[in-house]
């Protein structure tokens, strides 16, 4: 059964308001979600500098799955701030704004929250999310995550550039969702070289928590299948990746030595991509 939404409880340890990290090589730059599988805070790219990221927190790669400067790098002393009237802002090491969450839903900003789905939330005394990372997606989505119309992922440069690359994967706001190169370094579509042909009932894209992902019209039923392949979330990690190479990869990675006994390695491994390649690894 294809499930569109998660009834995974939402567990969050509040962060409250004002609170701040700064940018060092220690595990203290950090915000830990619960059950500590993901955290938001600041990862350093080599000797270039710090993203300020979401990663996965449990495995020795620390994959990263979202980030806020990924064209900015920030220097060591930079600092990210939810303020005491709800900003959450990041600024360099000269004090000088670099990014910003959201200015406009500043004031019923009562904390913030790393999710153990990956969604980093800006939250109100209601619990309703102001802003999260899931609606600002750069080059992956988790299980639980929606891209909705006008919807992005762009590629990384390289496997160590986290900059905007030359790839796009895009839900049009005509419904067709497709795989673009890019006017690099602009990041306007160029040349498509995969789509759905969903124009007119393309809706959402859905990655649910059975591990299939799946374009669905507004009814939700299913489109086309990007991802067919049923995957524990209990047992494995996941996440959908638009790789520099122009490939979207459907990933798994063992969340513990059981998991192993199914044949798949203590890595990252692919058991779906579009478009489809042989011997995809």
């Amino acid at each position: 059964m294809i499930l569109p939404y998660s009834t995974i409880a939402q567990t969050s340890r509040n962060i409250s308001l004002p609170s701040s990290l700064t940018a060092r090589n220690d595990d203290n730059s950090s915000w830990p979600s619960p059950s500590g599988e993901f955290a938001f805070g600041f990862k350093q790219i080599g000797k270039d500098g710090f993203l300020l990221a979401i990663w996965f927190n449990k495995i020795p790669d620390r994959t990263i799955v979202w980030s806020a400067n990924r064209n900015d790098l920030v220097q060591e002393g930079s600092k990210v701030e939810l303020t005491s009237d709800g900003r959450l802002m990041l600024s360099d090491a000269e004090d000088q704004q670099v990014w910003s969450a959201n200015d406009s839903a500043r004031t019923e900003v009562a904390y913030a929250a790393m999710l153990d789905t990956g969604n980093f939330v800006l939250a109100n005394t209601n619990s309703t999310n102001l802003w999260e990372s899931f609606d600002q997606p750069t080059d992956t989505i988790l299980p639980t995550q929606t891209l909705n119309l006008n919807s992005n992922l762009y590629a990384r440069y390289t496997a160590t550039n986290y900059t905007s690359g030359r790839f796009l994967f895009t839900l049009q706001s005509d419904g067709n969702l497709v795989l673009y190169t890019t006017y690099f370094p602009q990041q306007f579509p160029n040349f498509d070289y995969w789509s759905t042909q969903t124009t007119d009932i393309g809706f959402q894209v859905i990655f649910n928590q059975s591990g299939f992902i799946y374009l669905a019209s507004r009814n939700g039923s299913v489109l086309n299948t990007i991802s067919p392949h049923a995957v524990s979330i209990q047992n494995y990690y996941q996440r959908a990746t638009l790789d520099y190479d122009g490939v979207l990869r459907h990933y798994v990675y063992p969340k513990n030595a059981s998991s192993i006994a199914e044949r798949r390695p203590m890595a990252w491994s692919t058991p779906a991509s579009i478009p489809q390649i042989s011997a995809c690894q």
